[in-house]
């Protein structure tokens, strides 16, 4: 894992803007701009399996340790190497003003649901989805019941 994760580094310099070990777990934060030639570079190097893509709203943390830049948003991609038997976690942070990425469906094209369900949950728009559509809640729903300013206890309208 360390040599491709120094080989994905010296690749795209900057636009990795952190390495995290944590529990024996590695993890990218990628910029957004770099993002999908850093998933492709991956996906050749073996992580074949995108194993889970969801959000995190940062609301609450904007400015802490595992959220330096103050992105309200993060879209996290879990990748699975099969032949490596290794984990790989890549986070992009998102701005609150523009929640967009560009789609992953081209690299891994079970990431439809799932950037469905990011997109539903969190607000978060995935640039070139074929069909970027509510999948559980109504088609006009307005809110997005994942981000953190969401009510609990009252129904919003």
């Amino acid at each position: 894992m360390e040599e491709i994760v120094r080989a994905i580094q010296e690749r795209f310099g900057a636009a990795i803007q952190r390495v995290d070990q944590i529990r024996g777990e590695t993890s990218l934060v990628v910029d957004r701009a770099s993002m999908i030639d850093v998933l492709t570079a991956l996906k050749a190097a073996g992580f074949e399996m995108l194993e889970d893509l969801t959000a995190v709203d940062w609301l609450t943390l904007k400015n802490g340790p595992l959220n330096p830049k103050g992105e309200r948003f993060s879209v996290v991609y879990i990748l699975l190497s099969l032949s490596r038997n290794a984990t790989l976690r890549v986070r992009v942070p998102v701005p609150e003003e523009d929640p967009e990425v560009p789609t992953c469906v081209d690299l891994w094209p079970g990431g439809n649901w799932m950037e469905r369900e990011v997109f539903d949950m969190f607000g978060i728009r995935f640039k070139g989805h074929p069909e970027l559509l509510r999948i559980l809640m109504p088609a006009d729903y307005k809110e997005f019941p994942m981000r953190k300013e969401f009510p609990l206890t009252k129904r919003p309208e």
